[in-house]
């Protein structure tokens, strides 16, 4: 029996990346898409915690992802308080710790620090799919440029009408 595809998504890169463009992601469509599209049948979405974002954890959950949670630290630059939840090493550990479930992984950014695991992946016939955010994905991923499609390829299938 073949063995499901796994998604594992960047959910601040994804995020940022689409609104830098001047929409917004309907994720409940984009996990749609992503089951539809490439037959992920298991959705890894790793995301800062910020304890008043429940309602939004609840929606994503309802959604179909499977929430990681990485806590999140405030940083003030010039009076500005921003909070960073960087996940990048949960993201490339549980795609390690999962790949003997899944066949085959999609990886959801455009970040050059996933270069390592994307080759890995590629070498042992893992990896289905890059999706980046934007067109202004690190150099590092061109290589396989092969495996990499635009999310905005597909804007209007995932594109949240009301938040405009």
């Amino acid at each position: 029996m073949q063995k499901p595809i796994y998604a594992f998504i960047d959910s601040q890169n994804l995020n940022l990346g689409v609104r830098s463009q001047g929409w917004v992601l309907d994720f409940r469509k984009f996990r749609i898409h992503l089951k539809d599209k490439y037959g992920v049948q298991k959705a890894f979405l790793f995301i800062g915690y910020i304890p008043d974002k429940q309602p939004l954890y609840d929606y994503l959950k309802s959604s179909g992802f499977t929430l990681i949670f990485k806590p999140t630290v405030e940083k003030t630059v010039i009076g500005e308080v921003t909070t960073k939840g960087n996940v990048d090493a949960e993201l490339v550990l549980y795609c390690m710790i999962e790949i003997p479930n899944y066949s085959k992984a999609v990886i959801v950014s455009g970040d050059g620090d996933f270069y390592c695991l994307v080759e890995y992946l590629q070498k042992k016939n893992r990896l289905l799919k890059i999706i980046t955010p934007n067109q202004k994905y690190s150099s590092l991923l061109r290589k396989y440029s092969s495996y990499i499609s635009v999310i905005s390829l597909f804007r209007k299938m995932v594109e949240d009408k009301k938040k405009k």
